[in-house]
């Protein structure tokens, strides 16, 4: 049974990113909806959980925008993989008990907390939810590899073209696209420290892009205005995000 806090939990985006390759009947629907024991809204730019500190519980991101970053010994930091609503951050802390980064907030954003002996009593009384699960870890595991691919081989312009193609895909999935736009709430400098480029060198990608009409990154907000264009230019291939049905 659903408890009082999990009914008033909206978890229906992270709901729809898991069924987008997973049909939950529902019992499994009910077990997730009642993992939750507290929800707190974080400002813009907070540290959620600080590298090196032990946890018992998992991050669910509601609504918002959030990312993984790794301050390194020269002063300058990583953004190592961006999060939107409904995703589940750091799910890999169920077994890691500790992370090797920090977890923080880029706007205002709502978070569910899970306990992780919540997380055990589901996986125990449902394995196929265990086995689901899994494979979300196992998903960040492949867009992490993709972008260490992409930072290391990609040049600059095809790196921001995909960063736009895939963010407007995965914010579709959850409804928070219209007709090629989303809100994106990162700065020219956030983008750097996500692709391996400096600011100034960023600055003058957007301008390439909006220059061929492909796509217009402004106050906070992608446009993209060209869509088939812009994942020409990025060789965008998606495979990488494993959105088709679970295999029967």
């Amino acid at each position: 049974m659903v408890g009082k806090l999990g009914a008033m939990i909206d978890l229906a985006r992270h709901l729809t990113r898991v069924s987008q390759r997973h049909i939950l009947n529902a019992d499994e629907i009910a077990a997730i909806r009642a993992l939750p024991d507290e929800v707190r809204i974080f400002p813009p730019r907070s540290t959620v959980i600080r590298e090196g500190e032990v946890i018992d519980r998992s991050t669910l991101l509601l609504s918002g925008f959030m990312c993984r970053a790794k301050q390194l010994p020269n002063g300058k930091r990583h953004m190592a993989e961006l999060h939107v609503s409904g995703d589940f951050i750091d799910l890999h802390s169920y077994t890691l008990k500790r992370l090797d980064h920090d977890i923080e907030t880029l706007n205002s954003c709502q978070l569910a907390f899970v306990p992780h002996h919540r997380l055990q009593a589901m996986f125990e009384a449902f394995p196929r939810l265990a086995r689901i699960y899994w494979f979300h870890t196992s998903l960040d595991a492949a867009n992490h590899r993709h972008w260490v691919t992409s930072i290391a081989q990609a040049p600059a312009l095809e790196r921001i073209a995909t960063l736009f193609c895939e963010m407007a895909l995965r914010l579709e999935i959850v409804g928070l696209t219209r007709e090629g736009s989303f809100d994106f709430p990162l700065t020219q400098t956030d983008l750097g420290d996500c692709l391996g480029l400096t600011p100034v060198h960023v600055n003058r990608i957007l301008k390439t892009l909006r220059g061929r009409e492909l796509a217009v990154f402004r106050n906070g907000r992608v446009d993209i205005l060209d869509q088939a264009g812009l994942r020409d230019l990025a060789q965008f291939d998606p495979a990488y995000l494993y959105l088709e049905p679970e295999p029967l």
